[in-house]
């Protein structure tokens, strides 16, 4: 199979099209042959030299897919060839084909867009994760920084199907696309945390933190409860400042929830662009912009 991969870490210009081995399913396994994998900025810091996942040359890289079941392992009962899904695998998924087991995917609907279907996962989930604990739900007031990029994007719209009045930071260009999404648009920048109570009078509940610098800083001016500020960057910053640091838990179920708003009209996924295998290094480099509005999606063809 062909599968975009590095044999050294540096800038996008280090990952290449190689050749792989097909994978093939084991017991409790099914094969998927993929028609689309997110981007995500763990893909470029991995790349780059980030060793928070193992690593061994040629490294494949992707995390999200979307793809058709192409073969199934013994004992797998609840999927079948033919069957579209969407899942997820660490370091396996700008492939063709990716092996996982059934626990790490859940069916694809019909009318969900492949592009759509291959970035849902990962994002998704860390969104999912984080505002279940930091106890978001009906009646809140909930901030979201970054609320423009893939993380924040669903979890806009997870709060406010939650119950949640949400406050969105974001540069100015992005401020109609989080009113679209119910959010409530406040600027980057200084005089941040006075924007913020001008347009919370009733105070600030809980604090997401997906973008890190002042974002941390501020949550805590506003968040009177740091058990209920969270961050999924501010690793370091997060032990000195009392506020949890968030690590996205994946599970099939967590993933039909989504799938599940998805149907019922509930979330939207915006796909900022879409790039060809063959393209991954422009795909990075678009994401290291910094300046993405919901996802980055490679498809494979």
């Amino acid at each position: 199979m062909k599968a975009v991969a590095i044999t050294k870490y540096g800038t996008p210009d280090v990952m290449q099209v190689m050749e792989f081995a097909d994978p093939q399913a084991g017991p409790g396994q099914v094969r998927v042959r993929v028609k689309s994998a997110g981007v995500q900025p763990v893909d470029t810091a991995v790349r780059g030299g980030w060793t928070g996942f193992p690593v061994q040359f040629p490294q494949i890289l992707g995390n999200e897919f979307a793809g058709i079941i192409d073969q199934v392992g013994e004992g797998v009962s609840d999927f079948a060839i033919g069957n579209e899904v969407i899942g997820w695998s660490v370091l396996a998924c700008y492939a063709e084909y990716v092996v996982v087991g059934t626990d790490q995917i859940a069916s694809k609907p019909r009318e969900m867009p492949w592009d759509v279907a291959g970035v849902l996962s990962a994002s998704g989930q860390t969104a999912h994760t984080a505002l279940r604990e930091l106890g978001v739900g009906q009646g809140d007031t909930v901030l979201i920084h970054a609320a423009a990029g893939g993380v924040g994007t669903v979890a806009v719209q997870l709060a406010r199907a939650w119950g949640a009045t949400v406050i969105g930071t974001a540069s100015e260009r992005n401020h109609d696309y989080l009113r679209s999404l119910g959010a409530i648009p406040v600027a980057y920048g200084d005089g941040l945390v006075e924007r913020v109570r001008d347009v919370a009078p009733g105070g600030v509940d809980a604090a997401l933190d997906a973008i890190g610098g002042e974002a941390l800083p501020a949550s805590v001016e506003l968040v009177a409860d740091r058990s209920r500020i969270g961050t999924i960057v501010g690793f370091d910053a997060a032990p000195r400042l009392g506020v949890r640091a968030i690590r996205s838990q994946r599970s099939a179920a967590r993933l039909a929830e989504l799938i599940e708003l998805y149907v019922q009209d509930k979330l939207q996924i915006h796909i900022w662009k879409s790039f060809p295998m063959h393209e991954a290094a422009a795909a990075h480099r678009e994401v290291e912009t910094g300046h993405v509005r919901g996802k980055v999606v490679l498809t494979i063809e």
